[in-house]
């Protein structure tokens, strides 16, 4: 901790590996994917030692009910019946996974918890996998071996005995499959709390407000086969190559049938430029890349809502002359606020728009005629977008800019976010939400026969904080890396530690393991790769990509540990220990998981004859009202929003800084301190910053800086000794990655729309280090 009490300096241990070389930067400029993701992989499964496992893995990835779902990202499954669906990231994921090495009780009983501490998150993880059920002993500082059974009669004991059930919090992330997250839910209200904080609360809330706001759905409306049909396609703040690797086809196919490809972005990213598909066999034998872009736009962090605006501005402007410029009928019947927002646009100056997006008139009306001349439009986005305090009033201005043009409800047309980690949306659909709505909680009593609690629970920040303040005593953490994820880490730290009892459910271990209250359970499940064999045989989940599809997953691989259980299985001991009188059949449950599905048909809209349909080749899509053109909306039309524009114009002397995440990386997983499409080998302790900007500070290449942020309240947080790098990326604006970097973002910062931690737009000093 700094010597100034209101300044919080990283004192933890570095995240990625220790650097085996100088550090190298040289600018990206080939083509994403190809032959560079081939040869990455197969270092990665030499690394692993997975030759003969990680191919086979690869063989059933991806495939129709027949194999595993990527536990990586949420892109939908391909429709074409591809065999290989697959990608770079994915298979190092599911490599990653399928380790030979393994983390036991001897391996705890060398090691202690204030050694491990000091470890690298990369070494932490590079153990291998857990193997059995650990508990901490404060005595010894070590974790040593416990029983199932005591396990979950641990935490059975320490619930009961808390004082009211909010003094409880159940995280959850992306991985768990709808089985589990309907369970998992269903214990934490029949406990009596909707304390369901999720990763949801840091990436994409802000879409699902947005969106139910306008059109009365939390989620886009079109599936992959408009992505396939489509005339225009405007990518925001999205990071594909890395973050959903399997878009490339997508984009790749949309340039080949000639449909326009914008992308929007501060930082020109590989998939913005080329690519050579693994899976297309000639296009790798001759290296011929396919683009990828037609336009690429580079605002500054947090101009995307200015742009959008200047773009609907342009439509209006030249609907007088152009009548179908609008389109009339669509927005006369199916809209409600029309003119308010027609109003707003006019008085918008271009003044203003040009100065918060960051660019110029001429490129945003270059964007404005991809839009105008296409006849059925996609606008899909990610956190470049959503983790900003105006994510919510961005996200519906993309929608107003789709209703100008009747871009809904038809095919190849749409608002389409993109999730970042497998199932997340289907943790959402299945009930992790703490604002949980009226229809759901009746449904819910009346099928499960229990009487759900009514008020709001706690997202992430405010769990943190309830913690911080010995309000929420107990953490329960379904996946994930909470310590590592959450932002202004030494204070997530500080409330983590805070707890009497943190349970962590998990395949290996991470900083969360280490970073724990004054009882700590480790917990270790089957991973998504492994067989689930129950009382009435080997089981499925089903998982729900970012497109709706709900589809069925099946593991291929000879458990890790034959005292693993199913995360199914895991939460229905810790429920039966904590409601030991409850009338809910768990163990019945956990016998055949058809089971609960047949019980989620009955409790979830759009999970009708569940069993019969996710069987179905490539399983079915939960009905979206709003592509129905049916808006659950108070006017029951799609609304147009009229909001202000923010300023996003940073400070004389200060940036707005965005974190992201490394090639070589899956969220708070990090594979090397290597980031290829940007041209880092051997290093992650790093800015990108604008040429002019690191000029004007007197920084050069590799030059040390020490980087402050200042929160809300004006405390300040400060990582020393970074690296700065030059970048193309618009003046005033710099970038690193997280998790390092969560530590600038202090817990209070977060969006009042959404409640997310501001992420993407932290503000900044960088200067030479001192």
């Amino acid at each position: 901790m700094s010597a100034n009490p209101e300044e919080r300096e990283r004192t933890e241990a570095r995240v990625g590996p220790e650097p085996t070389a100088e550090p190298e930067y040289a600018p990206y400029h080939h083509p994403a994917a190809g032959w560079g993701a081939a040869n990455s992989v197969t270092r990665f499964m030499m690394r692993e030692g997975a030759l003969v496992d990680g191919p086979r893995a690869i063989m059933r990835m991806n495939h129709e009910n027949t194999g595993f779902d990527c536990p990586g990202c949420a892109w939908p499954d391909d429709t074409k019946g591809l065999h290989l669906d697959i990608c770079e990231n994915g298979i190092k994921h599911v490599t990653w996974e399928m380790t030979r090495k393994r983390v036991d009780r001897a391996f705890f009983a060398a090691h202690s918890v204030t050694e491990l501490a000091g470890w690298s998150d990369y070494d932490l993880e590079n153990q291998g996998r857990l193997t059995e059920p650990m508990v901490y002993d404060p005595d010894t500082d070590l974790y040593t071996p416990i029983s199932w059974k005591d396990a979950f009669e641990l935490i059975g004991r320490t619930l009961r005995a808390l004082d009211s059930p909010h003094q409880a919090a159940y995280y959850t992330s992306g991985r768990l499959g709808n089985e589990v997250t309907f369970l998992y839910q269903l214990m934490a209200r029949e406990l009596g709390t909707n304390n369901l904080p999720d990763c949801s609360n840091m990436c994409h809330e802000a879409s699902g407000r947005a969106l139910q706001a306008s059109l009365g759905t939390g989620k886009g409306t079109v599936d992959l086969k408009d992505w396939e049909t489509t005339d225009a396609l405007f990518i925001l703040g999205v990071n594909a190559a890395s973050n959903a690797p399997r878009m490339l086809t997508a984009l790749a196919e949309a340039y080949h049938r000639g449909a326009q490809v914008v992308h929007v972005n501060p930082l020109v990213e590989a998939a913005a430029g080329r690519t050579i598909i693994p899976h297309d066999f000639k296009d790798m034998a001759t290296f011929h890349a396919t683009r990828t872009s037609t336009l690429n736009l580079q605002p500054r962090i947090g101009g995307d809502m200015a742009l959008v605006r200047g773009m609907a501005k342009a439509i209006l402007e030249q609907s007088s002359a152009d009548p179908k410029a609008l389109d009339r009928e669509f927005i006369e019947r199916h809209t409600a606020g029309f003119e308010e927002y027609r109003a707003l646009c006019e008085a918008t100056s271009w003044e203003d728009i040009e100065h918060q997006s960051g660019i110029g008139r001429a490129d945003i009306l270059k964007a404005a005629r991809v839009y105008r001349e296409a006849d059925r439009s996609i606008v899909s986005w990610c956190l470049g977008v959503t983790q900003h305090e105006h994510g919510v009033d961005t996200v519906r201005e993309i929608v107003n800019l789709l209703l100008l043009r009747g871009n809904l409800g038809r095919e190849g047309a749409g608002p389409s976010p993109v999730r970042g980690h497998s199932n997340v949306q289907g943790n959402r659909t299945c009930g992790i939400d703490h604002r949980p709505g009226t229809e759901f909680l009746d449904r819910l009593a009346e099928v499960c026969g229990i009487e759900p609690p009514r008020e709001h629970g706690l997202d992430t920040v405010r769990t943190i904080e309830a913690m911080r303040r010995g309000e929420v005593k107990v953490f329960v953490g379904m996946g994930g890396n909470f310590a590592l994820a959450a932002p202004d880490t030494p204070v997530t730290h500080e409330a983590l530690r805070a707890c009497e009892l943190t349970v962590q459910v998990s395949t290996k271990l991470n900083r969360s393991h280490v970073v724990h209250g004054r009882q700590a359970l480790i917990l270790p499940c089957l991973g998504r790769t492994e067989k689930d064999q129950q009382r009435t045989g080997p089981q499925s989940t089903s998982v729900e990509d970012s497109m709706s599809m709900v589809h069925l997953s099946s593991g291929m691989k000879r458990p890790a540990s034959p005292h693993l259980l199913s995360e199914p299985a895991i939460v229905a001991g810790m429920a039966r220990a904590a409601l030991p009188d409850s009338e809910t059949p768990w163990e019945w449950y956990i016998e055949d998981y058809d089971r609960i599905r047949d019980t989620m048909a009955r409790a979830l809209d759009g999970f009708e004859d569940f069993n019969r349909r996710v069987r179905l080749p490539l399983g079915f899509r939960i009905k979206q009202p709003a592509r129905e053109l049916v808006f659950l909306t108070p006017s029951g039309r799609a609304e147009f929003s009229t909001a202000e524009l923010p300023d996003v114009v940073p400070a004389p002397g200060t940036l707005a800084l965005g974190t992201m995440r490394s090639h070589d990386q899956w969220n708070t997983t990090i594979y090397s301190d290597n980031d290829r499409y940007r041209g880092i080998k051997n290093l992650r302790t790093l800015v990108f910053m604008n040429e002019d900007d690191m000029r004007e500070r007197g920084i050069a290449k590799f030059d040390p800086v020490d980087i402050t942020s200042t929160a809300r309240d004006g405390s300040t947080r400060r990582l020393p000794g970074y690296l700065a790098i030059p970048y193309d990326i618009p003046r005033g604006c710099a970038a690193g990655y997280m998790p390092e970097m969560n530590v600038l973002c202090a817990l209070g910062d977060y969006s009042t729309q959404s409640d997310q931690p501001i992420m993407k737009h932290v503000r900044v000093t960088i200067d030479p280090a001192a």
